[in-house]
Formats: C-alpha cells, sequence, structure tokens
C-alpha cells in the first residue's frame, strides 16, 4: 500500500483542484506506531524544536517537538532508533546521542565526495519506509510545501532502502570510498529488473536510486538513470515540480568555470521535439533562485514557437516574503510524473546535486488503462501536480518577458 503524505503550510489554501492527502506529521507518527524493532532514518537537517518565539506565531511549529518526543521515546518501548547524518551541528542529534535515545553515524561527506547528505528517508523494520522532500526540520511539518510517499508491508522494497542506509551506516569514520563494496550492499532492483509488485490493488513495479555515482554498488541504478528512463518512456505529458531547474556545474575537480550540464535539459528537448511530448515545469521562486534559471526556462520555451504539437509551459510557484526578509511557504517537491510512472527524489536538478551529494529517489511504473485511475500513486500524484498548477500561488512565464526573481511576488 501506498499514500501520499503532504505538509500544506496553513495560509496556503487551494480552492479548486483540491487533493486531501495524509498530513506529514500524521504519516510519520504513524510509522512509529507501527515500529516494534528498529527505526532507520536518514535526513539532511535536524532541527524539530523550534524556538519559543518560533512557536508563538507558528503553532504547527508544535509538531517538530512533538515528533521529536517521540522519538526519544523509543528507547522505553524496545524500539531500536539508527540514524545516519552528514556532519552537521545539532544539538538535537547530541541530546539523542547522550540520553543513549539514538545510535548516530555520521558521514564525512567533504572528505568523500566534497558535497552533502541530502538523503531524507526512513525505514521501519525492514517493512515500510517513507522517503520525500521533507528533512526534520519544524518547517517542513509547520511552514513549508512538503510531498512525500508512505509504503506499508512492502518488506521487498523496503530492505533495498534499507541497504541505501546500511552504506551510510558503514561508512562512519571512513574519508575515503571503499573500492569494492560488500554483497549486503547491491541493489535488489534496478530500472531494467524492477520489482512486480501490487500497490493499492493495481499491479506495478518500483525500484530505489541513488546519487553520486561514487556511492553505487552493484546493481543500483542511479538518479540520473532513473529519471532518463522515466522522460523517455513518457507517452504523452511529463510534468515536473521542483525547487530549482539549473541545468550547470558550477565546479569540478578539473574546472572552476561553469559548464553547461545537459543530461536532464536535453532528454526534455527530445521529448518535447522528437515525441511530442506535453512538458510543465513548476519551479519554485525565492531568494536563493538563480537569474540563470529563468534564461534557460525561456530557451526551453522557445524551441516550440511555430512548431506544431510542440508544448512546454513553466510556471513558478510564490513564497511569502516576511518582514524580516525570510521566505516560507516554500514548494519543496521534488518529483515528476508522467502518463506511466512517478520519480520521487531527494536532490534539486542542478548538476552539483547529481554529482557531488547524496540522495535517494524512488520510481514507481503503474500501468494505464486500469479501471480505477484514482487509486494508484500515478493519478494521485498527476492530481496534487494539477491542483499546484492551476492554483492562485503559481505565474506562468511569459511570452514577451524574462521576469528576474524580484518581479516574481
Amino acid at each position: 500500500r501506498v499514500v501520499l503524505v503532504e505538509n500544506i503550510p496553513d495560509d496556503i489554501a487551494f480552492l479548486e483542484h483540491g487533493t486531501p492527502h495524509v498530513p506529514l506529521s500524521v504519516g510519520l507518527n504513524d510509522l512509529l506506531d507501527r515500529a516494534v524493532r528498529v527505526v532507520e532514518i536518514v535526513s539532511p537537517l535536524w532541527l524539530l524544536n523550534a524556538s519559543d518565539y518560533e512557536s508563538s506565531f507558528q503553532p504547527a511549529a508544535r509538531q517538530g517537538r512533538a515528533l521529536l518526543s517521540r522519538l526519544h521515546g523509543l528507547k522505553s518501548k524496545g524500539v531500536q532508533l539508527k540514524i545516519s547524518s552528514g556532519i552537521i551541528d545539532s544539538t538535537e542529534l547530541a541530546v539523542l546521542e547522550q540520553k543513549k535515545s539514538a545510535e548516530v553515524h555520521y558521514v564525512n561527506m567533504t572528505a568523500l565526495t566534497k558535497g552533502h547528505l541530502l538523503s531524507s528517508f526512513w525505514v521501519v523494520d525492514k517493512r515500510h519506509f517513507y522517503i520525500g522532500s521533507a528533512s526534520m526540520d519544524w518547517r517542513s511539518l509547520a511552514t513549508r510545501k512538503e510531498l512525500g510517499v508512505l509504503v506499508y508491508d512492502c518488506s521487498c522494497l523496503a530492505l533495498d532502502i534499507h541497504r541505501v542506509f546500511s552504506l551510510y551506516w558503514g561508512l562512519r569514520f571512513r574519508d575515503f570510498i571503499p573500492s569494492f563494496w560488500s554483497k549486503r550492499l547491491f541493489a535488489l532492483f534496478n530500472r531494467d529488473e524492477p520489482l512486480e509488485l501490487t500497490l493499492n490493488s493495481t499491479r506495478a513495479q518500483a525500484y530505489v536510486s541513488t546519487s553520486p555515482d561514487a556511492f553505487i554498488p552493484k546493481h543500483r541504478s542511479n538518479d540520473l538513470e532513473a529519471i532518463s528512463r522515466v522522460i523517455q518512456d513518457a507517452q504523452r505529458f511529463i510534468y515536473i515540480s521542483i525547487i530549482d531547474y539549473l541545468p550547470l556545474l558550477s565546479r569540478s575537480a578539473r574546472r572552476s568555470v561553469p559548464r553547461y550540464w545537459s543530461r536532464i535539459d536535453s532528454l526534455i528537448r527530445e521529448a518535447l521535439i522528437l515525441r511530442k511530448v506535453q512538458v510543465r515545469l513548476l519551479v519554485s521562486c525565492w531568494e536563493k533562485t538563480e537569474a540563470l534559471s529563468f534564461n534557460f526556462l525561456w530557451s526551453l520555451r522557445s524551441l516550440c514557437m511555430e512548431q506544431a504539437n510542440c508544448s512546454l509551459e513553466a510556471k513558478f510557484f510564490n513564497s511569502r516574503v516576511l518582514r524580516d526578509g525570510t521566505s516560507q511557504g516554500i514548494n519543496y517537491n521534488r518529483f515528476m510524473v508522467t502518463d506511466r510512472s512517478i520519480y520521487l527524489g531527494n536532490l534539486d536538478w542542478l548538476g552539483n546535486e547529481f554529482i557531488f551529494n547524496a540522495g535517494v529517489g524512488l520510481v514507481i511504473s503503474q500501468p494505464e488503462g486500469v479501471e480505477e485511475r484514482n487509486a494508484t500513486v500515478v493519478e494521485q500524484l498527476r492530481a496534487a501536480f494539477e491542483r499546484d498548477w492551476f492554483s492562485n500561488y503559481t505565474r506562468p512565464l511569459q511570452a514577451n518577458e524574462l521576469p528576474n526573481k524580484h518581479q516574481i511576488s
């Protein structure tokens, strides 16, 4: 069984195309209710405990405190809590270790890949798991728009993502990448041999992908291979919801000058021109948005000028800027949905993300033509995308202007 979970900030209201899903905090607490032996968590951030000031004007921030309290309480129930983290300054992780509420392994990503550990997932008893955009951050449960999936009673796929956790777990104290990986870390499924299963009473195929290439044991598909397959298999539409879209590689071991990174960009161009697939890109616009993102989106848009049956649309999801200059209500979704498949990941669509940073993706494919399409995760994610796309919180890329990020307000 697969369930979409979302965090929609209180002051974002979707009047039309409403598709209510399980609240993220409810879904995560449900996983803790089901835990019997062990809970394994990977998160880029640990900041569940909001300050009193933050809680005073964001009542939903209390959900982070409540979740942290439940994690501390697992020990009294005989449930082991294991956390894999990058080297971050987190008082909460230190307290969890100090009180022996959790065992924490830190991965020195700077030494290993010069990147960051950006994976975000839970595995419970090698039977249930969560993967999505949310970090263990109170803002992910309060002020940010997040989306993920819970998969229940799927030990085959849960065991595979547990192997990703085990890879991180085994990198503790390492300042080099092993020359070979243990067979216990080999992938069970990949894009060429996915898991055949039944999800929500519908036939499906699924597998887990990871980044970067340095962290790929035998049989594991990387995120770029997964994204490529999903785009290439699309026949009618490709809907993409991401924070940033910038096909540039800004640094590498040999180059300091940015260069064009075509891996995803060229696939979208092929889908548009050669296969006439409809493409929609929903990108967040906030203070960290690179100005060049607009240029690349306009470049894609211009491909379809005076081209029959060529359709690329781009919109920007507006965040709210507070008096202190910070942004809230940012659309942190990182997913793609087509007429056949979904790809849900942890990384932004920037060259550096896939080259240097550690992330995890989930691909689920379900056939068209089933009687109850609304039961499939493909159709549910499509409905969530269209709800966002047609909402009052988006602005299209205009045909006669190239807006800068300060105009998107």
